[in-house]
């Protein structure tokens, strides 16, 4: 009888222990959630969300929270390195949990590429058929010809650029290659309905060199603004470098605008004391939130996991 007793109070701690581990795992919200906010009154709204490597956990509680704060928000755009390699198993993970929580994403979610989409751990170095067979995995993925495309939301622009080669001879493992056809392509797409003063938004996963950064974003960094210098217009998304998101993660009048978006998987922050000067904190969950009226632009940054706003940044074009 004794005996008995035990395995009962084992077999309750045992559940107990279950129940409290599946109430901690993110899941989808209700769609009729109570904690949803009142509907946006904007002319446009939409995230934007870097480096997602593939974290699903995190990129539910992401999903979710975005959702409380918008359940009408008309676009999410992934910036790039939303697996952490270019396998067909990282692509369906992910895709697994876009199907899953269709009723509380946008209609329209734009996916970028960024450099983890052209890695395999397994590979030193990719041959050219390797960069091309990356490329078409992510191609399959974002239901896109090339890796730069652009839509129209809402009477908005949006220009999506991307890499062309990774972790390659001819590429390093984190720099973006811009071809000339590329460019050409993003001073058509540019100049495209072009209205002085109405925000255009351009994405890149890598960021553009300012002398900020001990390393290069992209290659042709250079000719990029040069390109951008005329369009003051032009807010510019960049992800990639995994460092903290906060108020001086928006920079006005370069003269375009240049926003970074943190990072859903982990944050790198500044450590003393050890070997690099730095840890990845993986308790971080970064993104931004912007809404826009006429050619006004309010961009929110987002603690996620604390379901705080960091910071709100009016930029009026």
């Amino acid at each position: 009888m004794k005996r008995l007793k035990k395995i009962s109070i084992v077999g309750i701690l045992f559940l107990a222990i279950v129940s409290i581990m599946w109430a901690s795992k993110p899941r989808p919200i209700s769609k009729n959630t109570k904690t949803v906010t009142a509907e946006s009154k904007s002319d446009l709204s939409f995230a934007v969300l870097g480096d997602v490597h593939e974290n699903i956990e995190h990129f539910q509680e992401s999903i979710n929270d975005l959702y409380t704060i918008n359940p009408n928000m008309d676009a999410l755009i992934l910036n790039g390195d939303v697996v952490d390699q270019g396998l067909d198993e990282q692509y369906k993970s992910v895709e697994k949990a876009l199907e899953k929580n269709k009723d509380l994403l946008p209609k329209t979610i734009i996916k970028n590429i960024g450099n983890h989409e052209f890695f395999d751990y397994k590979i030193e170095t990719n041959s050219k058929e390797q960069v091309q067979g990356f490329i078409n995995k992510y191609l399959d993925f974002a239901g896109e010809d090339k890796v730069y495309h652009d839509k129209w939301i809402n009477n908005y622009h949006f220009i999506s650029l991307g890499s062309e080669d990774g972790n390659s001879e001819t590429m390093n493992s984190v720099t973006a290659f811009i071809t000339n056809e590329q460019i050409e392509w993003f001073k058509e797409k540019l100049s495209e309905k072009y209205e002085k003063g109405k925000p255009i938004f351009v994405f890149l996963h890598q960021h553009l060199d300012f002398g900020d950064s001990s390393w290069t974003g992209v290659q042709q960094s250079e000719e990029i603004k040069e390109i951008l210098s005329n369009y003051p217009e032009v807010v510019l998304f960049s992800s990639h470098t995994h460092r903290d998101l906060t108020k001086d993660s928006v920079i006005l009048n370069k003269p375009f605008t240049v926003v970074h978006t943190g990072a859903v998987h982990y944050t790198i922050l500044p450590e003393s004391g050890t070997e690099n000067g730095f840890i990845r904190n993986r308790n971080y969950i970064k993104g931004v939130y912007i809404e826009v009226n006429g050619n006004n632009v309010t961009i929110k940054g987002r603690d996620i996991k604390e379901k705080q706003w960091i910071f709100s940044t009016e930029v009026t074009k």
